[in-house]
């Protein structure tokens, strides 16, 4: 039902009154600077989660189910190096799909956190695990991730805590804060090992293609991230005035996102006016690509060693098992 017009004028009123959100202060932030930019942690509320669920079904989007196909096809090597009574920390662990493949591997798992930022997302999803696994503690931390954060304390019985990080989240982050996240996970993890997805570097026909699908999902995943601004933050983007683009960067070994302003038009936020001229874009995400050689390498240099790496014939994707060294 559309909302007549002096409530939504009260509304975004009341908006602009309230303390701005973490979301909220990003974009401020992000609209503010030159090239305008936000972090693609904000794309995961629960329409935007729901939408990167069917982004992961399309068929040009090759990592979910070439990732899918490595965990399952290598499960007893995985398994293995991983050991019994594993207590298993997802970060960003969004429907909790792919953990039930390493869940199903291991030898009496005993515990799974998961951590993710969107609070309701995650925990319809964990209520679902519990019930599929009664004998495994399922206890979710809502929370960003890349932040310092305490997991729950461990019990008796455990055995090594084994982080998973799988769907090549890694390469959303900037060089910088990709060392920064292994470093904060050899720390959390000391003991124990990170079982990593990362997507490799390929035809960029493919790359472009899995970006662009046919069927514009991750065209309304990108500009789901104006409706929700829309929604939580009281801004006028008009969704019909910006469109979504992606392309390889090449040089930068990156697939690159962005909003696009299709005319000259204004946006408001907090009761600053942001001008957009026709073109101008908001880059929303890169997803980095890697190499084996160069993901080992940026390993250790956060203080993890590559023990093991698995990759479908087409070397398409890749998984890793990097060890965090007990602490001295």
């Amino acid at each position: 039902m559309a909302i007549p017009a002096l409530s939504l004028h009260a509304f975004r009123s009341a908006q602009r009154a309230a303390p701005l959100s973490d979301f909220g202060r990003e974009l401020l932030e992000g609209l503010s600077r030159s090239p305008r930019s936000i972090s693609p942690k904000f794309f995961y509320d629960v329409a935007g989660s729901q939408l990167f669920d069917r982004i992961c079904d399309l068929p040009e989007y090759y990592p979910t189910r070439t990732e899918m196909r490595i965990l399952t096809e290598c499960a007893p090597e995985i398994a293995a190096q991983i050991g019994p009574n594993a207590d298993v920390v997802e970060f960003g662990a969004g429907s909790l799909t792919k953990v039930r493949l390493l869940l199903d591997a291991l030898h009496v798992p005993r515990r799974y956190v998961p951590i993710d930022i969107s609070g309701e997302h995650l925990e319809g999803a964990a209520q679902r695990l519990r019930a599929d696994y009664p004998q495994i503690a399922v206890q979710p931390v809502v929370a960003d991730y890349t932040m310092p954060l305490v997991l729950p304390s461990r019990g008796e019985g455990l055995g090594q805590r084994v982080g998973f990080f799988p769907g090549s989240t890694l390469g959303n982050f900037s060089p910088e804060e990709a060392l920064a996240f292994l470093q904060l996970a050899q720390r959390l993890l000391r003991g124990g090992g990170l079982l990593l997805g990362v997507d490799l570097v390929k035809d960029p026909a493919r790359l472009h293609a899995a970006y662009n699908d046919a069927q514009g999902v991750t065209a309304a995943f990108n500009l789901n991230l104006l409706r929700r601004a829309n929604r939580e933050l009281g801004t006028d983007f008009d969704l019909e005035g910006f469109t979504h683009a992606a392309f390889y960067n090449a040089p930068l070994r990156r697939i690159e996102m962005h909003l696009v302003s299709r005319r000259a038009q204004s946006v408001r936020l907090d009761g600053q006016r942001f001008d957009f001229e026709e073109g101008e874009t908001i880059h929303t995400e890169n997803s980095h690509k890697f190499t084996v050689e160069g993901l080992h390498a940026l390993a250790v240099k956060a203080g993890l060693k590559p023990a093991a790496v698995w990759t479908d014939p087409e070397r398409l994707f890749s998984v890793h098992w990097l060890q965090s060294p007990a602490a001295q």
